[in-house]
């Protein structure tokens, strides 16, 4: 009698799984491991023997296969459980003859791994022996009834796992290209797929596919693996090295059941592989199993781009506070920035009168001038390698020769200052008509990371001060520089005038005006 429903077959399948299946594989996965020692090392004449122990474990095997999926009532057949009982012992009897020859015969010369492994083997061909009764004839082990409620246990849940999936379930609706150059196959696959609610377009040769995939963007791609001209696992190679390709799921098709083929699609960034015939209910259930990763991993990759995105603003923003050599020690876990230079240049740019220009300016049109004129000198500082230090109401202040020390740093101020005053005469720039006076001083300085909110790189020191005083002392539109930083120059071509003066805080002392 035909088991009477699908619980009832699953039970049973459970119950073959659990008490034959285990043993079975387990017999060849030992058997495996001997024939590649024994392949390895020798003795080679034992081979003989245990190839046929292969043969037979093979055969075991796949009558445990058919078994579990047998529709007859074995419990009530006697006939039937005789003829099970002689064909079953028969693989089994085979693996414990050869098994036991090939130690009497060979037992001396095998490594001690193959021997350990045919003692493995001999003892799962003999639990599966005894457990061939228990589910042939349905004896009851000796066990206290402990087997037979694992066996519940295990069909029970096997049950309930199973109904919690629905074949019929919608799932999600892909765009998918199918490859196939049998048109037949290509058909069948279309319309199982269509019937889901699947948008499929369809293929027959290498050629063809790499045309749809450059017209059109799809979700999946189902692959055939034989196919005349370029194969199947050479159209999936070129996908996965092109950028724009790769990222799309690769299911291969085939009826090649050579598992090194399978094994080569899986390495070479194949989603999944199914084999021909194509199971309809394994068909939609990767295809569904695909699609829904490919949209997990879709979400990832915008997920990662819109870190990247928030991750560069938040350096852009950083980058445009903070020295990049200081940006990178903090980045390698130094918490306290603070330098000593013993050579660096200051630099002060003021707009002369700017006060009375406040007051009579509309405020949209002072901060857009200012503006202007800032963002003009930001460009020059990055042109000179020098280092904007703030600005201060209408006063530009940078330093030359920190963060990252330079011999130059006097001429680059230099520079620096003569390329600002050629700005402020371009009526791009300064369409205010502004006049600007720059201090220079060439001296040591401390700089170093302040605060915790709104960090700031600073300097101090005695050679910022003269350098702002050199500056509010001086005249628009010249560049007044100190002897150090004069001394600073030599060499260059440049001319200075000499002039002497009163400087707050100093005294009287003798600066230079840069022709």
């Amino acid at each position: 009698m035909e088991p009477s429903g699908r619980n009832e077959k699953l039970a049973f399948a459970a119950r073959i799984s659990q008490k034959l299946n285990g043993p079975s594989e387990a017999i060849i996965g030992f058997l495996t491991l001997l024939l590649e020692e024994v392949q390895r090392s020798g003795p080679v004449d034992a081979l003989g023997d245990l190839n046929k122990v292969e043969v037979a474990a093979l055969r075991l095997s796949e009558m445990v296969r058919k078994l579990a999926g047998d529709p007859r009532d074995i419990a009530g057949d006697a006939e039937l459980q005789a003829r099970l009982r002689h064909d079953l012992r028969s693989p089994i009897n085979a693996i414990i003859g050869y098994c036991e020859m090939t130690i009497e015969d060979f037992g001396d010369e095998l490594a001690p791994s193959a021997t350990r492994d045919i003692g493995a083997i001999l003892s799962e061909a003999r639990r599966l022996a005894i457990r061939i009764d228990e589910v042939v004839d349905g004896a009851e082990p000796d066990d206290g009834g402990a087997g037979k409620a694992l066996e519940a246990q295990l069909a029970t849940g096997l049950i309930r796992s199973l109904s919690d999936t629905n074949a019929d379930e919608e799932g999600i609706a892909g765009k998918i290209l199918v490859i196939d150059d049998e048109p037949a196959n290509c058909e069948i696959l279309m319309r199982q797929l269509e019937r889901r609610g699947h948008e499929v377009t369809a293929v027959n040769s290498a050629g063809e596919t790499f045309d749809a995939l450059a017209e059109h963007r799809f979700d999946l791609v189902l692959l055939d693996i034989l196919m005349p001209g370029v194969n199947g696992i050479e159209v999936l190679e070129r996908m996965k090295a092109d950028t724009a390709l790769q990222e799309i799921p690769v299911v291969m098709v085939s009826g090649l059941q050579e598992t090194g083929a399978i094994a080569r699609c899986i390495s070479a960034g194949a989603e999944d592989y199914l084999p021909k015939p194509i199971d309809p209910v394994l068909l939609h259930a990767r295809v569904q199993a695909c699609l829904d990763r490919a949209r997990w991993r879709a979400r990832e990759i915008a997920f990662v781009k819109e870190v990247r995105y928030e991750r560069d603003r938040a350096d852009a923003l950083l980058y445009s506070m903070l020295p990049a050599p200081v940006i990178r020690r903090l980045n390698d876990g130094e918490t306290q920035i603070a330098d000593r230079f013993p050579g660096a240049s200051i630099i002060f740019a003021d707009i002369v009168d700017f006060t009375p220009l406040v007051a009579r300016m509309d405020a949209d049109d002072l901060v857009k001038e200012l503006s202007s004129v800032f963002t003009a000198f930001d460009e020059l500082v990055n042109r000179h390698n020098i280092e904007k230090i703030k600005t201060i109401g209408d006063a530009y202040m940078a330093a030359s020769g920190i963060p990252l020390r330079r011999d130059d740093h006097a001429t680059a101020a230099v520079d620096f200052a003569q390329d600002i005053l050629a700005a402020m005469s371009d009526p791009a720039v300064n369409r205010a008509g502004l006049d600007i006076r720059i201090g220079i001083h060439t001296g040591p300085v401390i700089a170093g990371l302040i605060g915790r909110k709104r960090s700031v790189y600073d300097v101090w020191g005695e050679t910022v001060n003269l350098a702002s005083r050199l500056e509010s002392t001086g005249e628009a539109g010249k560049i007044q520089i100190s002897d150090a930083t004069r001394q600073a120059l030599s060499g260059s071509q440049r001319t200075f005038r000499a002039h002497t003066h009163e400087v707050k805080g100093i005294g009287r002392m003798t600066s230079y005006f840069i022709d």
